[in-house]
């Protein structure tokens, strides 16, 4: 397993909650990654995306300022801290890692991605 993604759960609306995402060094270092979520019967939809160093970050405008991704390099992890989560944020989160260093919401940007994590906000 190349990405390991955790943190997805069961919470109630206007709960928070925290995902993270282990990747191999080899994957990570230098690359950016990124959040997506694929909601039942929809499309695959960015969330959030950051730079290899973290200096750039993107959000999907229906998240901005709920969502904060970071990243820990020495770790290999990123994470994805959800906060006033809301029904409409219910999905399957994926998180992926880039193919250049940069913050990217292209999902063709990605090459590598993780099996998910369930996410069911409950109103």
């Amino acid at each position: 397993v190349q990405l390991q993604a955790s943190g997805g759960g069961l919470v109630q609306t206007g709960g928070s909650l925290r995902f993270s995402c282990v990747a191999s060094r080899r994957m990570f270092s230098n690359n950016g990654m990124g959040w997506f979520r694929q909601a039942p019967g929809k499309e695959r939809e960015f969330v959030s995306a950051i730079s290899w160093n973290g200096d750039s970050t993107v959000y999907a405008d229906s998240v901005k300022g709920r969502f904060t991704i970071s990243r820990d390099n020495a770790k290999n992890t990123v994470y994805l801290q959800m906060n006033s989560l809301e029904p409409e944020d219910t999905a399957i989160y994926y998180c992926a890692a880039g193919r250049g260093s940069a913050a990217s919401r292209g999902t063709e940007y990605y090459r590598y991605w993780g099996q998910g994590t369930l996410v069911t906000v409950s109103s």
